[in-house]
């Protein structure tokens, strides 16, 4: 083969395995998502174990080079990180579950999984780039040059395939089709190599196992689920019918990532599901005759259609950064146009920055993850952005997950820490577990921060049987020396998270 033709064939190669790469590191995190969220240790975890697997591929491909130089071998290297990346496609959820079994500490959870799930074919991908490169180096002269050309082709390929992952296909396809066309187009590519050298027990082998894989991955595939399983601009989004164990009535949620985010009952879409969300009910005790509202955390909508039945004359403002699951809500959890209810869609914290409207009640519901609040809406500078869209009597509703725990509670005293900086009244209900026993303070629970802009003392009594329920769960946390006041500059959230949930699992 003459050496332009090869030097064509490299420079392709080179440039789909950029993409590839950036392709498959994307997708880890929709992968990871349902086990562990999409944190900063999650993507920390992805960004170094793939930049390590890259150096080692870039470091193997190197020697192979010296000791084998030719076309069969290249489509070898390619085939196998096909055969790597499809393993990863059939068997992320059985590798994850074993090991959110056997592993307790959260970030060694997320190490192990991307080193087994996306180490393997990352350092096949990254042997491309030297083996071929030694294939047309020819003149010892310009090889500066040839190698800076195949270097910003692979980079050219990752920045193509990092925006063709993000911005169009897995919003339009979903990972898992997206990580199967990925896996067979390099399945392809090799065969292609392998039949440019003509040689056939190779072309056969290869078709071989190809074709078996691809109609073991469509057999697996076309089985029909129980279940919805989406990807949207912004998360894995996953909808199930299930039991309720507190009521025995069927439900059904929305699962986003790891979170369970929203339910709905689905014999009568009339209550809430989840407990936390009938304590922002509180609003009738603390701000009576309110007629506006912002939500931060739309989710499924709950709450919101909860708030349009019941306060016939209030308006309520939802801010949802995922148009997905908007459009998830409508289509299986009963959200329907009204004109109280008005949507926006993007983030909560660049939402308060710029919003000049005024509030009787803001109410917080936004997570990332399971125990995540996104930590641009956990600061000072946040929460005085909240108190100033509060009319003169308004008050804000956190929700906020956390245990009573003093090993696993920083987050959550350092929230009310931050809360008391900016309001003048700061108060705590534990929905579950207003007086637990010393087993049931590891458990996780939900708690209603209240925070006042006035400064007079409300009563803690109602003659609302429901409302009065809640306001007994008033529990008295101090935040202590170890809590500090969070702020855009330093709000340590995912990692206070971490620790929790590690300590939780140890404990267990």
């Amino acid at each position: 083969m003459s050496n332009p033709i090869l030097k064509y064939i490299a420079g392709i190669v080179i440039f789909l395995c950029g993409a590839f790469i950036m392709i498959f590191e994307i997708l880890g995190s929709r992968i990871l998502g349902p086990y562990f969220g999409t944190s900063i240790f999650v993507w920390t975890s992805l960004i170094g174990i793939i930049m390590g697997s890259l150096s080692i591929g870039y470091w193997l491909g190197g020697r192979i080079s010296k000791i084998r130089n030719d076309l069969l071998l290249l489509a070898w290297i390619l085939f196998v990180a096909g055969l790597l990346m499809f393993a990863t496609s059939l068997g992320h959820d059985y590798v994850l579950r074993r090991i959110v079994k056997y592993i307790s500490d959260f970030r060694w959870r997320t190490v192990i999984a991307v080193m087994v799930l996306f180490g393997p074919a990352s350092i096949c991908l990254a042997m491309v780039l030297p083996y071929a490169a030694k294939m047309v180096m020819n003149n010892i002269r310009t090889s500066g040059s040839a190698i800076g050309n195949l270097y910003a082709l692979s980079t050219l390929g990752s920045i193509m395939g990092t925006f063709a992952a993000g911005f169009l296909m897995v919003p339009a396809f979903g990972f898992a089709v997206v990580l199967f066309a990925t896996s067979a187009s390099l399945l392809i590519i090799a065969l292609a190599l392998i039949v440019v050298e003509k040689k056939p027990l190779p072309i056969i082998t290869g078709f071989a196992i190809s074709s078996v894989l691809i109609v073991f991955w469509f057999v697996l595939t076309k089985k029909p689920l129980d279940y919805i399983d989406v990807d949207t601009q912004y998360n894995r989004v996953i909808i199930y019918n299930t039991t309720d164990n507190m009521t025995g009535r069927p439900v059904k949620i929305l699962k986003v990532n790891d979170e369970k985010s929203s339910a709905m009952f689905t014999d009568a879409d009339n209550d809430l599901a989840f407990e936390v969300l009938k304590y922002y009910r509180l609003v009738e005790h603390f701000n009576p005759g309110f007629r506006s509202s912002l939500m931060i955390g739309g989710s499924g909508y709950a709450f919101p259609k909860d708030y349009l039945r019941r306060y016939n004359e209030a308006a309520i403002d939802v801010v949802e950064i995922d148009p997905g699951l908007t459009k998830l809500a409508r289509q299986y959890f009963n959200l329907t146009d009204n004109s109280r209810l008005t949507i926006f869609h993007e983030d909560g914290r660049t939402f308060l920055n710029h919003s000049v409207k005024k509030y009787d009640a803001v109410f917080m519901d936004a997570y990332k993850s399971m125990l995540t609040i996104p930590y641009q809406l956990t600061t000072r500078e946040a929460v005085q952005k909240i108190f100033d869209i509060l009319n003169e009597k308004g008050a804000v509703y956190a929700n906020i997950i956390s245990s009573l725990d003093q090993n696993n509670d920083l987050f959550l005293r350092s929230e009310i820490a931050t809360y008391q900086s900016v309001f003048p009244q700061v108060y705590l209900f534990a929905v579950q577990y207003p007086e637990p026993s010393e087993i049931e303070k590891q458990y996780f629970q939900n708690f209603l921060l209240v925070g006042l802009k006035s400064q007079i003392k409300p009563e803690f009594t109602s003659d609302n049987e429901e409302l009065n329920r809640f306001l007994n769960h008033l529990i008295s946390i101090d935040p202590g020396s170890e809590a500090i006041v969070l702020t855009d500059e330093y709000a340590p959230v995912e990692f206070y998270a971490s620790k929790a949930l590690s300590r939780f699992t140890r404990q267990k």
